[in-house]
């Protein structure tokens, strides 16, 4: 009976990290890598348009941008969702952030039916990226933001802004195997 009960937990087991170890999405933000070192790189990335919603750590912002991706908008239409979900602050306010598939532009991007939700563009731009395995905490990103930080300044690379933690699993996913990042927007010379 015991090894009955210890398998079917670990078929479960198996099955969950099957299931939840692939990133939340299918299309992920483009980019070239410019300069990669032994802790971070750094990325191109071209314009973004994306959907996003003042963040208050809670996951009522998660739930009124999936709303909108899954159809609260001015043409019921639903899309795809992308990866990472990023948080960042500006102008002291925090916002989650969904990218929104490279299909759409500025004209053809529905309208969100929830007034909290706008849709913006993140400019073209160089950023640094250290990427981490883990959880999605706060504890972990300001870490890894950190050691960012300080490799930047040791190298001479100017920051422009605030950290960016970007994350590109569901919360289901093993710890072991997710895929997090902590970025700056910073000034690079080719």
């Amino acid at each position: 009976m015991k090894i009955s009960i210890f398998i079917k937990k670990l078929i479960i087991v198996i099955l969950g990290f099957l299931l939840n170890t692939a990133a939340i999405a299918n299309e992920e933000a483009k980019y070239d890598v410019v300069l990669k070192t032994s802790i971070y790189e750094i990325r191109f990335y071209t314009e973004r348009l994306i959907v996003e919603s003042i963040y208050n750590n809670d996951s009522g912002t998660f739930r009124k941008l999936f709303k909108y991706i899954s159809g609260a908008n001015n043409s019921s239409q639903k899309i795809e969702m992308t990866i990472p979900v990023t948080q960042i602050k500006k102008n002291n306010t925090n916002f989650m952030q969904f990218i929104l598939p490279a299909k759409f532009n500025k004209e053809t991007i529905p309208i969100p039916s929830n007034s909290d939700v706008k849709i913006s563009i993140i400019e073209e731009g160089y950023f640094a990226i250290i990427k981490y395995s883990g959880r999605s905490s706060d504890k972990n990103f300001i870490k890894y933001s950190k050691i960012l930080q300080e490799k930047l300044l040791k190298d001479k690379i100017v920051i422009k802004g605030f950290p960016i933690k970007a994350t590109y699993n569901g919360p289901f996913t093993l710890p072991l195997v997710r895929r997090n990042e902590a970025m700056f927007n910073i000034k690079w010379k080719n």
